[in-house]
C-alpha cells in the first residue's frame, strides 16, 4: 500500500513566500519527493561534509595529498568505462552558461551552441525567489511555453532549428536551503535544485529526445559522487524510469578531487557524462586547502594562467582520465563580454578567447564553455576548425605521465602587487555586493563573474597577509594595509554606486576575509542569511 503523503509531510515545512508560481513547483508530490531525498541522503551527506573539515585539519599540519593506495586497482584497471554519450550529449562543443532568469534562458537556448548550462549554483544568488522562479523558467523552457514580453520587446525561443540540450547544475553540497525544512533541518540545495527538476522534467525530456542532465559542482572525493549516483537511482526508482537515464558531469573544481578523477568516473560510470575543468574555483580550492602552507602562495591572479605547472598538470591529466574512460573532457569558462565602445580593447579580448580556445581543442577537450551569446561564433569556428568530428574521445593522450608533485606543483612566475590587491578588492566587493541584492551574475571590467572568481580574489588576499608577503613595490601585506586599502576601495565604489547599494554590507563581510585570520569555508555560506527570507512555516501537507 502507499504511503500516505499527507504522513510523509509531517514535519515538512516551506518558510518562503507562496504564490501561484510556488504551488505550480512545489506541489504536494514534489515536496514528498524532496522529503524522501533528505531522509534518505542528508546524514551521509553531512557526515562527508564533515570529512572534509577532518581532511582541512590534516593539510594544516602539513600533510599532502596522493593518489588514494586503496583505489588503486580501479585508477589501473582498462575493464570499466563511463556510459556512452546520451542523446544531446555526443556532441558539446560549445556549451553557454549563465543563471535560470527568464530572459537569460530565452537568450542561451536560442545562441549558436550546443548545450545550455542552467546554473543554480555560482551565477545565481539563492534567494527563494530567485530558485523557484529559476525552476519554473526552465519546466516552462523544457515544455517550449517560456517565451515572454519585457517592454517593446519580444522574447521567443527560435523555431528555425534544434536548440541546445539543457543541462542543470545544482548547488554544491554544503549549501542548505533554508526556505525548505524537513523534520526541523533545512534540506541541502543540492537535492533541492535536483529534486524538483528531475520531478517535474525528467520524463518529458526524455520524450523530447534528450534526458535530465546535470553538472554536479565543488566535489572533493569520490565519496561525495557515490552520494550522488545513489541518489540518481532512488530519483530514478522512484519515477519508474529506467537506471543510467540521468547523467552527471562533475566538475573538476577542488585540488582534492583531482586525485580522485578515476573514481568519480566509476563511481558515476552508468551516470557519467565526463569532467569539466572549473579554473577558478580550482585555483580557489588550491589555496583555500593549501592557506596555511607557505609553499602556496601564489602571486597575482593575471599571472595564475591555464599553463602554469599546477594547472596544465590538472587539465592534461583530466583529458587523458576521461578519454581512457569513455566521456567527456570539457574545458573552461570563456569570461570576457564584448567592449562595444573601444575596437581596439575588443579585439584584443576576443582574440585572448580565440587562443584559449585554441590551446583547449588542441589539449584534446571535447568542448569548452562561453558566457556571453557573442562568444560562441569564436569559440565555435575554433572547434570546427580543429574538432571536425563530434568529439575527441580518440584522443587517449597516453603521453601524459602526472605524478602528485605535479598536480602541486607551485612553481608559478609573478609577483604580488598593489595593483592586484586593489583589483582582488574591487572583484570581490563588487561581486559580493550584488550578489547581496540577488544577483549573482556580475560584469566586472567587461568579465562576468561569478562566486569564484571572488572566491579566489578574498582567498589570496587571506593568504597574502597570513603569510606577509611582500609587494612588488616593497610593502609588507599586513592587516592593517589591507584594511586600508580595502575602506579605500568601497568608497570608492559606494560613490559611484546608485542610491541603495550594498556596498557598506559587502566591506563589512570583506573585512572579516582579508586580515589573514578567520576564514569561511565559502564566501556563500558566510552572506547566505542576508539573501533568505524565512518567514512562518507553512506545512507541506497543505500545498
Amino acid at each position: 500500500m502507499a504511503a500516505n503523503p499527507n504522513q510523509i509531510l509531517q514535519d515538512v515545512n516551506v518558510l518562503g513566500p507562496l504564490n501561484d508560481q510556488t504551488s505550480k513547483i512545489l506541489s504536494k508530490d514534489a515536496a514528498v519527493f524532496l522529503a524522501l531525498l533528505h531522509r534518505t541522503f542528508n546524514e551521509t551527506r553531512k557526515a562527508l561534509l564533515q570529512r572534509r573539515v577532518v581532511r582541512q585539519a590534516e593539510l594544516d599540519k602539513g600533510y599532502l595529498p596522493d593518489f588514494l593506495p586503496e583505489t588503486r586497482h580501479i585508477r589501473e584497471s582498462d575493464s570499466w568505462k563511463g556510459a556512452p554519450p546520451a542523446p544531446g550529449l555526443v556532441d558539446r562543443r560549445v556549451e553557454i552558461t549563465g543563471p535560470t532568469d527568464r530572459k537569460m534562458v530565452v537568450n542561451a537556448l536560442n545562441s549558436d551552441v550546443w548545450t545550455y548550462m542552467a546554473d543554480f549554483e555560482d551565477s545565481s544568488a539563492p534567494t527563494w525567489d530567485n530558485m523557484i522562479n529559476g525552476q519554473l523558467n526552465l519546466y516552462d523552457a523544457i515544455r517550449r511555453q517560456v517565451d515572454f514580453k519585457q517592454g517593446e520587446k519580444d522574447y521567443k525561443l527560435r523555431t528555425d532549428r534544434t536548440l541546445p540540450t539543457l543541462i542543470a547544475r545544482a548547488r554544491g553540497w554544503h549549501l542548505e536551503e533554508k526556505h525548505f525544512t524537513v523534520d526541523g533541518e533545512p534540506i541541502s540545495g543540492s537535492l533541492f535544485d535536483f529534486g524538483l527538476y528531475f520531478f517535474h522534467n525528467a520524463k518529458e525530456l526524455v520524450k523530447r529526445g534528450t534526458g535530465p542532465y546535470f553538472y554536479l559542482p565543488k566535489m572533493e572525493s569520490h565519496l561525495e559522487a557515490r552520494l550522488w549516483n545513489d541518489v540518481f537511482n532512488l530519483a530514478q526508482d522512484y519515477i519508474g524510469m529506467a537506471r543510467g537515464t540521468i547523467r552527471g558531469t562533475v566538475l573538476i573544481e577542488t585540488i582534492l578531487a583531482s586525485f580522485e578523477m578515476d573514481e568519480i568516473i566509476y563511481e558515476l560510470r552508468d551516470h557519467s557524462s565526463g569532467l569539466n575543468c572549473g579554473r577558478w574555483d580550482y585555483i580557489f580550492s588550491t589555496i583555500k586547502r593549501f592557506r596555511q602552507n607557505p609553499n602556496f602562495v601564489l602571486p597575482d591572479r593575471a599571472a595564475v594562467t591555464m599553463t602554469v605547472p599546477f594547472m596544465d598538470s590538472y587539465v592534461k591529466l583530466l583529458i587523458k582520465t576521461c578519454h581512457r574512460r569513455g566521456v567527456h573532457a570539457m574545458g573552461g569558462m570563456a569570461a570576457q563580454i564584448p567592449i562595444k565602445n573601444d575596437t581596439a580593447a575588443n579585439d584584443t579580448a576576443m582574440a585572448s578567447v580565440r587562443a584559449d580556445k585554441l590551446r583547449e581543442v588542441r589539449a584534446g577537450h571535447d568542448g569548452t564553455w562561453v558566457a556571453h551569446p557573442a562568444l560562441a561564433a569564436i569559440a565555435s569556428d575554433v572547434f570546427n576548425t580543429h574538432m571536425p568530428t563530434p568529439n575527441q574521445l580518440f584522443k587517449r593522450r597516453e603521453d601524459v605521465h602526472i605524478t602528485a608533485n605535479d598536480l602541486l606543483n607551485m612553481n608559478v612566475p609573478g609577483k604580488v602587487t598593489e595593483a592586484g590587491i586593489r583589483k582582488n578588492l574591487g572583484i570581490g566587493l563588487s561581486y559580493m555586493e550584488g550578489w547581496l541584492r540577488g544577483v549573482g551574475c556580475v560584469p566586472i571590467n567587461y568579465l562576468m563573474e561569478d562566486a569564484a572568481t571572488a572566491e579566489v580574489s578574498r582567498s589570496q588576499l587571506w593568504q597574502w597577509v597570513r603569510h606577509g608577503v611582500d609587494t612588488a613595490e616593497g610593502q609588507k601585506v599586513t592587516k592593517d594595509y589591507s584594511l586600508r586599502l580595502l575602506g579605500e576601495e568601497s568608497k570608492a565604489l559606494a560613490a559611484k554606486a546608485p542610491k541603495g547599494n550594498k556596498f557598506g554590507l559587502a566591506a563589512k563581510y570583506f573585512e572579516s576575509q582579508v586580515t589573514g585570520e578567520d576564514y569561511a569555508e565559502f564566501l556563500t555560506s558566510l552572506l547566505y542569511n542576508e539573501i533568505t527570507n524565512v518567514g512562518p512555516p507553512h506545512g507541506a501537507a497543505k500545498l
